[in-house]
């Protein structure tokens, strides 16, 4: 049997330049690299200022136009194998700071403190590969979550009274209702399909929804009208890229902390919709302050909110909240289409 770490190696690839989170970090280990180049130039903390004026000068316009540039450039970047990708990013820094360099020299820029292009080169080289190596081993650091994402839904998600409970509810309408056992048994071997792949790509949306809409069809065959459903998805914008298995086991927790326990029936409220260039994902249910049915609610949250950090970093958040008698998930991300077949 292959290793974890063999099933489940995540891609290298370059980030995302045009995500928040990415320019941020970014932005702060430039000009710690720069910080650092004005103490090595300088003898004495009273010069450092100075210097650090004169390297920022040349420093922040390279850096803006360099991060403008490779947001322009991410779609054509990110299509390139990744050693490609690299040599393709370290060109364009060069190309930035060479432009910098010239304008800070020229007739209409005179500007002394400018120092030797060839200087400006090593510096962007070196900076230019610690940004890389970091974002290389920050994404090997995150990707286990994906590894993770794929035991826990053999292992918690799919927990085996749902397995056990769907076989019987199946077998109980063989006779009585057989093309709707048939859909049933097709619901299921679709959903297990979609858990037991490596899961490592952003899915449509719509696709997420329609394998949501699978596991509710299952999930009312042995709850029937103590499962109610209310879908708000009017507004969904439908070629929205999200990770897989985003919705599948928040609806799972839905109905196994808050429709299992209760007695009476209760309803779970499904509302997607798209808002300044996000897209939210809010699932609501019923919330039972007594007994012990809201342990293990944690680790799939926390799964997720690995997965989001990993496709769209600081662009994406997880909120759970308490509301009197009901439980509510929100989730933002950005809105990611879906490229054109």
């Amino acid at each position: 049997m292959p290793s974890i770490n063999q099933n489940n190696a995540y891609p290298v690839t370059l980030p995302d330049f045009c995500n928040l989170g990415v320019m941020l970090r970014v932005l702060v280990i430039v000009n710690l690299m720069g910080l650092a180049a004005a103490l090595v130039r300088v003898h004495g903390y009273a010069a450092v200022w100075g210097e650090l004026q004169q390297v920022s000068l040349m420093m922040q316009p390279a850096l803006l136009l360099c991060l403008a540039l490779l947001c322009l450039l991410k779609k054509p970047l990110l299509r390139l194998p990744y050693p490609y990708g690299v040599a393709a990013v370290l060109t364009l820094a060069l190309i930035c700071v060479t432009a910098v360099h010239t304008l800070l020299l020229n007739r209409i820029f005179i500007f002394e403190g400018a120092g030797r292009l060839d200087h400006a080169w090593l510096l962007t080289a070196l900076t230019t590969a610690t940004l890389l190596v970091y974002f290389n081993m920050r994404s090997r650091i995150l990707s286990p979550a994906i590894g993770e994402a794929r035991l826990q839904a053999l292992q918690a998600r799919i927990r085996p009274h749902f397995l056990f409970n769907s076989i019987n509810a199946v077998m109980s309408l063989v006779r009585s209702e057989p093309q709707r056992a048939e859909r049933a048994l097709q619901d299921l071997a679709d959903l297990f399909r979609v858990l037991m792949k490596e899961n490592r790509e952003l899915v449509r949306l719509e696709d997420e929804v329609n394998l949501c809409w699978q596991y509710l069809e299952l999930e009312n065959l042995r709850l029937g009208d103590r499962l109610q459903i209310a879908w708000h998805i009017d507004r969904m914008p439908k070629d929205a890229m999200v990770p897989p298995l985003i919705l599948q086991p928040l609806l799972e927790n839905a109905v196994y902390h808050g429709i299992e326990p209760a007695a009476e029936p209760g309803e779970i409220s499904v509302n997607i919709f798209h808002s300044r260039d996000q897209v939210n994902l809010v699932i609501k249910n019923p919330y039972l302050k007594e007994g012990s049915h809201h342990a293990g609610n944690k680790m799939a949250m926390q799964n997720i909110r690995e997965r989001l950090q990993l496709h769209f970093d600081a662009e994406a958040r997880l909120k759970c909240e308490v509301q009197g008698n009901y439980y509510l998930v929100h989730i933002t991300l950005p809105y990611v289409k879906a490229e054109a077949p």
